[in-house]
């Protein structure tokens, strides 16, 4: 019973439209209440209470009312949408009608639309189809059975209710597609939050390990600390390489290949950031010439992570302009940090993010060392 309910008034009122509609068309149908009352009462106002029990089934279970429109299906062969002389036939026959209709006939195709629209399965369907082919056989026979009847018995049915409920299948199926893409959109756009989230960690995480590896390895080297100091050094070197490795692990997890999303621009300014890792130890000479360009920090904190980690005691230079970021560093001077050296996928990143900014980004050795640069429009 709650799936009779109406939702909202807006249902109702349409409802009851609807009701009202179907009411003229059968009395239209019926005998005239101004010949003959009796009549009227005893044909249509049953009719009438029958469109009630249409509309009231029709909006949860239309397939429930296009079996009850049946008796007002395509049987009158007297009247079709249109009329043709068939010369084809044999013998010709002339005046056969095509699609025949009454006045009820396009609110049956409208519930055999709502039919192919609402209803997954397709069976009930099938079987209802069954039934009115097999009304309209019988309808042909005991009518002559001629070619002429054939014709508009089948046209009548395809146009009633075939096509209708083709239609509506045709239309659910491509309602399933959109929501699927859609569906589809919302999982690519998870994707690139993973993405974005695990490139983020590497550029971030990855750098603030390996400047902890570098403070580790300088205290391990110490002169003024005890055998148990040093030690305790050496255990926070390892621990920074083990969890150097763990967070590649975790990339390895969360990481798209086919994503290229920008990362949000972390919060932190060029200098700040070198100064966290001039405190970690690191030798970095700054040198900042006019307007600082959004991708500097990424471009930045890549070059000293890859410099903390593979140049270990190397002096840094790093320089800033409007277009150019470039981040240059001289030959190891101090033991190499235990860190894993990881699949690359900052400097990767990186680059498909300077890409993407319309921009070029080349890295390499040079004979004083290595040196990053990205040129930006």
């Amino acid at each position: 019973m709650k799936r009779l309910r109406r939702a909202n008034r807006q249902q109702v009122i349409r409802d009851v439209l609807l009701w009202f509609l179907l009411s003229v068309a059968v009395s239209i149908m019926g005998p005239d209440p101004l010949d003959g009352l009796p009549a009227f009462a005893l044909v249509t106002v049953p009719r009438i209470a029958l469109m009630g029990v249409v509309v009231l089934v029709g909006r949860p279970w239309p397939l429930a009312a296009v079996a009850l429109l049946l008796p007002f299906g395509p049987w009158d062969f007297r009247e079709g949408f249109a009329t043709s002389d068939l010369t084809w036939l044999s013998p010709p026959s002339s005046g056969v009608k095509i699609l025949p209709l009454l006045p009820v006939s396009a609110f049956v195709m409208w519930y055999a639309y709502l039919t192919g629209r609402r209803l997954a399965r397709v069976w009930p369907a099938l079987a209802l189809a069954a039934v009115a082919t097999g009304i309209g056989v019988v309808l042909v026979l005991t009518r002559g059975g001629t070619l002429a009847l054939w014709v508009t018995m089948t046209s009548g049915l395809a146009g009633t209710y075939a096509v209708p409920y083709l239609l509506g299948l045709l239309r659910r199926r491509l309602l399933q597609q959109r929501a699927q893409a859609r569906h589809s959109t919302a999982e690519q756009a998870r994707l690139r939050e993973r993405a974005r989230i695990a490139r983020d960690m590497h550029d971030s995480l990855g750098h603030d390990l390996a400047l902890i590896a570098v403070r580790a390895a300088g205290l391990e080297m110490s002169p003024n600390l005890d055998p148990a100091q040093v030690k305790a050094a050496g255990e926070l070197r390892l621990a920074a390489a083990d969890a150097t490795e763990r967070l590649h692990q975790i990339i390895g997890v969360l990481r798209d290949d086919t994503d290229t999303a920008p990362l949000v621009p972390v919060h932190e300014d060029v200098t700040a950031l070198v100064e966290r890792a001039r405190a970690s130890g690191m030798r970095i000479t700054l040198d900042v010439t006019g307007p600082v360009p959004e991708l500097a920090h990424a471009v930045v904190q890549e070059g000293l992570t890859n410099a903390a980690k593979h140049a270990p005691g190397a002096a840094v230079t790093v320089e800033i302009g409007p277009h150019r970021v470039t981040v240059r560093n001289g030959p190891a001077t101090g033991p190499r940090p235990a860190l894993p050296i990881g699949g690359g996928l900052g400097l990767a990143g990186l680059r498909e993010r300077v890409r993407l900014a319309d921009g070029t980004l080349t890295a390499g050795p040079t004979p004083q060392g290595w040196i990053l640069t990205a040129t930006l429009p």
